[in-house]
């Protein structure tokens, strides 16, 4: 995988192929082919499968808490306070496989039913306070313009001449830890309500707003359903605050619900931030350069917790409807077609968080006369 800025530190050998810049001409290959080579059942959803992920994770997620909230008080102190730090940790992966489900859904990936998907969608991203038909359609354009710095929808660098003043004093490991820790924690809400990290609109834009610019008129009534979603969730947390306590609630929901969104904002980070991917402007961009301008990523034994969104992503750019359970044989089957088209980093993910927010600061064109070169840019961080 390629360098998009400047390194700061030489790199290893190891670690120059894994910088190495990902190819930005246009593919020698189609879609079609890449799909050709897919065996044709990995497209097939199944309704029994998919509902059986779905029992796995919430039986589970009901043992951690069964566990959590039976046993940690019989704990000799001062063991629960560790055991709830850990129950926050575990029950949160659970409920980011959960998570990606819902997700599987607004790609009309769990069924061959939209309108169960989007029942089964509806349900899951609520309860982890996602407003599930918001997310779907901004989703969807993310995955229509991945690449494009004009119309990508999240997680869109920023180029030199739009980085904030202050960007130079958190260029240094406090300020990069600072970010990332804001990020982790609030990256996500942030995200839905005020679109930090988002497209630029010309106007306020927020996930909860069905008269948003995010939105066309055939999507509102489904935005509201979304926001419906969430206040009920909102209002059985209150009842449950109001019978059980606040620590209670906090305890058992807020805690891994943090992870949960902690993961979601790592996961989609690290997908779409690398030192070797291309992003395009509208001179160079199309939808499949866009679509490979992505990286698999390994999370070792969290990546099947996660169902395999981390280290199949790639093909889950270029087949959003294909189930979860097919995207490993799916991978396996493109990567001889992709060649050096396809792009993983095996980097464990805490040493690659530190690694892109250090290199992966403002994307810029290379300094030379090519014309074709001034359409893609790539990541720097050199502020002087």
């Amino acid at each position: 995988m390629g360098a998009g800025g400047r390194m700061s530190v030489p790199p290893s050998p190891a670690d120059s192929e894994v910088l190495k810049r990902a190819p930005d001409s246009k593919p020698p290959f189609t879609l079609g082919q890449i799909k050709k080579a897919i065996p044709p059942h990995c497209f097939q959803r199944s309704v029994l499968r998919s509902f059986s992920y779905v029992a796995h994770d919430l039986i589970i997620a009901f043992l951690f808490y069964y566990v959590a909230t039976n046993y940690f008080h019989l704990l000799p102190h001062p063991l629960p306070y560790v055991a709830w730090p850990v129950f926050w940790a575990v029950q949160g992966c659970v409920l980011t496989g959960v998570w990606v489900i819902a997700h599987e859904c607004g790609h009309h990936a769990f069924s061959d039913y939209q309108l169960l998907d989007d029942i089964v969608g509806l349900i899951l991203h609520s309860c982890l306070l996602v407003p599930y038909f918001s997310w779907k359609h901004s989703h969807r354009r993310h995955h229509s313009n991945t690449g494009s710095l004009d119309r990508d929808e999240v997680f869109v660098p920023k180029q030199k001449s739009g980085i904030r003043w202050y960007s130079k004093y958190l260029n240094n490991p406090v300020g990069r830890f600072v970010t990332l820790t804001i990020t982790l924690t609030l990256g996500w809400p942030l995200y839905l309500a005020f679109n930090v990290s988002g497209r630029p609109y010309d106007r306020f834009a927020c996930h909860y707003d069905p008269y948003g610019p995010i939105y066309n008129d055939r999507e509102r009534v489904e935005i509201f359903i979304s926001d419906a979603g969430i206040l009920a969730v909102s209002y059985g947390l209150y009842r449950l605050a109001v019978v059980k306590g606040l620590a209670w609630v906090l305890c058992v929901y807020g805690g891994p619900l943090l992870v949960v969104n902690a993961f979601l904002v790592m996961i989609t980070y690290l997908q779409h931030t690398h030192p070797s991917l291309p992003h395009y402007d509208s001179s160079e961009w199309d939808w499949l350069k866009g679509a490979l301008a992505t990286v698999d990523r390994d999370y070792g034994i969290l990546n099947k917790v996660f169902h395999n969104i981390t280290d199949t992503h790639v093909a889950h750019h270029l087949f959003s409807m294909m189930p979860h359970y097919h995207a490993m044989e799916a991978t396996k089957a493109i990567k001889p077609v992709l060649g050096e088209y396809y792009q993983a980093d095996g980097t464990p993910v805490y040493k690659a968080m530190w690694r892109e927010a250090k290199e992966c600061v403002y994307v810029h064109p290379d300094d030379d006369d090519n014309q074709k070169s001034k359409g893609v840019f790539w990541y720097r961080n050199k502020l002087d």
